[in-house]
């Protein structure tokens, strides 16, 4: 195989800043669109808890980690930091946290 891979992970929150839940329907949504344009979309379920400040502000997270492993391009990559802004907006949240780094398939 003589592609190379990138596996982008994001953290999505499973309450809203307010602290309500979050919908499994808008969930549902973030997975159906990843794999209709990936052909693939991986979740870890179980909670993820994570703490943050900003401005003198303590945050308490919930949240669940979706992958998605795909071609390492510049287009793909470009979707992903604009898919970020989408998923900050969809979510409510002051940030979503989106990672990425390089994939060795054997």
């Amino acid at each position: 195989m003589n592609i190379s891979f990138r596996r982008f992970e994001i953290r999505l929150p499973l309450r809203f800043n307010d602290g309500q839940p979050v919908s499994e329907d808008l969930i549902v949504e973030v997975e159906l669109e990843l794999e209709n344009r990936f052909g693939s979309v991986s979740a870890e379920t179980q909670l993820i808890r994570g703490t943050w400040r900003q401005e003198g502000q303590a945050y308490r997270d919930h949240l669940m980690r979706l992958f998605i492993d795909v071609a390492d391009t510049e287009e793909n990559r470009q979707f992903f930091r604009e898919y970020k802004e989408t998923l900050k907006s969809r979510f409510q949240q002051k940030d979503i946290w989106l990672t990425s780094f390089p994939l060795d398939v054997y």
